[in-house]
């Protein structure tokens, strides 16, 4: 899981460099709650990029949040796809609106 995809292609490179060719398979998770800002990072010991946390921040509730958490996934979505992700995995959590609205959105 990440949301900066950044992550995902480094860490693809370094799998390659060591001699690793499974695919490797990018995790989305649209954030839908302004509470999973603080808890994903310290349960998956990732980071959220700040253009994100900023836009959610200045939300006034979990609909606007939800939203803006599937732009995001959209957008990194289309771009995983562009660079050549073998397939995307989505981590529904039990919301699975939201990964709808995404699938819908890019294929």
């Amino acid at each position: 899981m990440f949301f900066d995809n950044q992550h995902y292609f480094d860490f693809v490179d370094k799998c390659r460099a060591a001699g690793i060719n499974v695919p490797i398979i990018p995790g989305i998770k649209p954030i839908t709650t302004r509470k999973q800002l603080y808890v994903l990072p310290k349960i998956f010991h990732m980071d959220i990029p700040f253009a994100l946390s900023n836009e959610i921040d200045q939300c006034k509730d979990d609909k606007l949040i939800a939203e803006i958490g599937v732009q995001w996934a959209i957008a990194q979505c289309k771009d995983l796809m562009a660079k050549g992700a073998p397939v995307l995995h989505f981590y529904t959590m039990g919301k699975s609106t939201q990964t709808k609205k995404i699938c819908e959105a890019i294929f």
